[in-house]
């Protein structure tokens, strides 16, 4: 006779499962409210109160923490002197345990650190080579399965049960961790950290080139935007697809949120290669899509409003985008998206929550740091030059000093009217940055701002925003140069702010 040994917090499907394993000959026990669930299903359930003798103390925190809970998980039955402390001490062997823990996620406290659950899944997952471990209700399916077409379990899938098993633990234990490192190190990093990764059920089609495989990994416990997002048509998303989408769709809200206005962003290899806000959706979409029509081909094009019948038009009429995302469609105007380029991923998504901290790998290891953000806002910046900015020139500035900080390093952005018409980007040198901003706005930015994402080292930048007929400057400032920079743009007639904020990113 095989016994089974149930206790869950979640206790989705496990009357089922009971009811199933009791038809196939096994006998249950279950620990407190599983027992009782069982009890009320009309089940034979023996309560590990009667197999162990000894009630739940310190208000059920010990319950399964005894020998014969254990001893009948971890005893080695190819062991003779496990076998015989097992009849010595009249303890019976399990076969299969079913476990899930406390949600600790979902409210950490201390009362949902869980420690009976995590000390008899770690034992049965130790003892796989006897005992079978289940933590996950979408696992019961495959163990009725198998025990209704082979009457037993095989090494196979307890290797596999225990592997998700300590995994089920690791991710637990970290999600602890994080919790504890939270209260005890506000604002520092701790000595160590411990991340817990799930994949997701989202096939990706390969990596960054087509011969990489890849996989998509959530951290446990968090819904990100990507993960309840509704893809309406398309080939199944890549790797790179998901990297520019993320991008976008961070960037775009976050222009929003500074403006208070429809915006549009179209991300070409994490770059955004146009963005624009306006009063009207359609509007921002085709300003954007102006700024660089030629890289705008095969790109990523984000909005933070529903996409109305008006830019839905816009988007048939431009170049044909891989991606498109925002929170919503008219009727309508996915079927005309897909029209125009079949394959075209028509993504529906809620706005993103930024990750409270950003990791980056590198041979052995990886950086760890605070997220991207932006720290000092119009009230804290300083005009240095002689003329100030108008109404019209700040609000370019704010959006140009914006855009730099989601543009790769080093950047320039120039900006006019609520849109960018030049942004040069990923250059070694911030001249050249500049001089490749200019050269896509050919006059667009005329009287709009100039933002860099550090300060001028030299006044041949000053310069080179002048010729692309600019009225502000906004930098960081802090060069030993200053003084010379702000000196040139008195010269040129040129408003300059000084951010004192750096935004680069790599």
């Amino acid at each position: 006779m095989s016994t089974a040994l149930l206790s869950v917090y979640d206790k989705t499907g496990v009357v089922d499962l009971a009811r199933r394993l009791t038809e196939l000959g096994w006998d249950l026990i279950a620990s407190g409210g599983t027992a009782t669930v069982l009890r009320d299903a009309g089940l034979a359930v023996t309560d590990t109160v009667e197999l162990t003798g000894f009630p739940a103390i310190l208000g059920h925190r010990v319950v399964t923490l005894h020998p014969k809970v254990h001893g009948g998980i971890l005893a080695d039955r190819d062991d003779p002197d496990h076998v015989a402390d097992l009849d010595r001490y009249g303890i019976s062997p399990l076969d299969l345990v079913v476990a899930n823990l406390y949600p600790f996620d979902h409210d950490p406290s201390v009362e949902l650190i869980d420690i009976g659950g995590p000390a008899m899944v770690r034992a049965a997952a130790k003892n796989h080579a006897h005992v079978a471990v289940v933590t996950e209700p979408g696992d019961y399916d495959e163990v009725l399965e198998e025990l209704g077409i082979t009457g037993r379990i095989s090494s196979g899938t307890r290797l596999r049960l225990a592997r998700r098993a300590f995994a089920h633990t690791a991710t637990y234990d970290a999600s602890i961790v994080t919790w504890l490192d939270g209260q005890l190190r506000a604002g520092a990093f701790p000595d160590t950290v411990h991340v817990g990764l799930e994949k997701v059920d989202l096939a990706l089609r390969y990596g960054e080139n087509p011969h990489q495989r890849a996989a998509l990994y959530r951290d446990v416990g968090v819904t990100p935007w990507w993960d309840s997002m509704t893809q309406h048509s398309g080939v199944a998303l890549s790797y790179l697809n998901l990297y520019d989408a993320d991008a976008a769709w961070l960037l775009v809200h976050d222009v929003g949120t500074l403006t208070g206005r429809p915006a549009a962003a179209i991300i070409k290899h994490a770059n955004p290669c146009g963005v624009a806000v306006a009063d009207d959706l359609a509007v921002a979409y085709q300003r954007a899509f102006e700024c660089d029509e030629r890289s705008a081909f095969g790109g990523i094009v984000a909005c933070n409003r529903p996409v109305d019948e008006a830019t839905g038009r816009a988007m048939v009429a431009a170049a044909q985008a891989d991606v498109v995302i925002a929170p919503g469609y008219a009727a309508g105007v996915v079927d005309a998206l897909v029209a125009r380029r079949k394959n075209t991923r028509v993504l529906e998504a809620l706005a993103p929550e930024p990750d409270p901290v950003h990791l980056r790998q590198v041979t052995g290891g990886f950086l760890v740091q605070a997220p991207h953000h932006f720290a000092t806002a119009r009230a804290d910046w300083q005009v240095v030059t002689t003329r100030v900015p108008t109404e019209a020139e700040w609000a370019d500035a704010e959006l140009a000093f914006r855009l730099c900080g989601w543009v790769k390093s080093n950047a320039i952005v120039l900006v006019q009217g609520g849109a960018a018409w030049g942004i040069g980007a990923g250059q070694q040198n911030r001249v050249e940055a500049g001089q490749l901003a200019a050269q896509k706005a050919a006059g667009r930015a005329r009287g709009g701002a100039c933002a860099s994402d550090a300060f001028y080292p030299f006044v041949d930048g000053i310069d080179a925003a002048a010729e692309a007929g600019v009225a502000v400057v906004v930098q960081p400032g802090g060069s030993v140069r200053d003084n010379e920079t702000i000196a040139r743009a008195d010269e040129l007639g040129l408003a300059m702010v000084f951010t004192g904020e750096r935004h680069f990113l790599h």
